[in-house]
């Protein structure tokens, strides 16, 4: 068996789904943020273990609970509340013999849907994230969107992992964002100030798909005019049309998010002066 872990923020209205997806596991905990709602209540009924710890960023906050948190099994399996476990995953889950590999961690591809339950399945621009792994084995970079740094063999499993990032409505995800946009200034700035070379070579032809996430990141920050970039690139190059309108829209709010960035970069370098 394997353990899953679950972090929260006063995610009442999502956690009762997310945890009615892993009720096959015995041991599911519930990492949360000082949650002020529903959340702690939902989770103790659901029979979850709680650990507690004030947030302060992404790699940091989820480095610790994969270092502090008691889990049972030696691998563990890792999802937002928003998020879903599908009947096909859990089963490639549990029929998985996860003794005696050589792999660390497996990649899971995770379907986004769009407010009205469209998969954006041509918008998504990262689909397979590092999600189920031995703790032990890795950690993660960055303030924000985290990049998964596995210390072993890397393979993939099949199934979906659903997600559903738009389920508190619309004004939570602007909310969310420009948070993320703030961090991400911030990683931006430190960059600069820190000289930080990224490869193209790595980022086109990594065969560690994190290690070729982290620098694609990297040298698209350094391009001008990226929001209408990264609009272009989701609308025409990943053919996000074909997703029809909710796959535009989807478009059109990643592009304004990065002109969050943006403006908050320059704000940024501004004060530092």
């Amino acid at each position: 068996m394997i353990s899953v872990l679950i972090l929260t923020k006063n995610e009442e209205k999502d956690l009762p789904q997310c945890l009615a997806s892993v009720q096959w596991c015995d041991d599911v905990h519930v990492y949360d943020s000082h949650s002020e709602d529903r959340t702690l209540e939902i989770a103790k009924s659901f029979g979850a273990k709680i650990t507690q710890r004030k947030f302060d960023n992404w790699s940091s906050h989820q480095n610790w609970g994969l270092k502090n948190i008691p889990f049972k099994y030696p691998w563990v399996l890792y999802i937002d509340a928003d998020e879903r476990v599908s009947e096909g995953l859990k089963k490639n889950i549990l029929k998985k013999d996860l003794e005696n590999i050589p792999e660390v961690t497996f990649e899971i591809q995770r379907r986004d849907f769009a407010w009205e339950g469209t998969w954006l399945k041509h918008a998504q621009i990262s689909p397979f994230y590092l999600r189920l792994f031995r703790p032990d084995k890795i950690r993660y970079e960055r303030l924000v969107n985290p990049v998964s740094i596995p210390d072993g063999p890397v393979g993939r499993l099949e199934g979906y992992l659903d997600h559903y990032p738009f389920s508190k409505g619309f004004r939570f995800w602007w909310q969310r964002h420009l948070g993320y946009a703030d961090m991400e200034a911030t990683m931006r700035l430190e960059d600069l100030k820190g000289k930080v070379n990224f490869s193209l070579v790595k980022a086109l032809f990594s065969k560690d798909f994190s290690e070729k996430r982290y620098h694609q990141k990297g040298l698209f920050y350094k391009l001008p005019g990226r929001p209408i970039i990264k609009w272009l690139y989701m609308v025409f190059w990943r053919r996000a049309f074909l997703d029809g309108s909710a796959g535009i829209t989807y478009a059109t709010l990643q592009a304004i998010y990065e002109y969050f960035i943006v403006l908050k970069t320059k704000e940024l370098f501004k004060n530092n002066k």
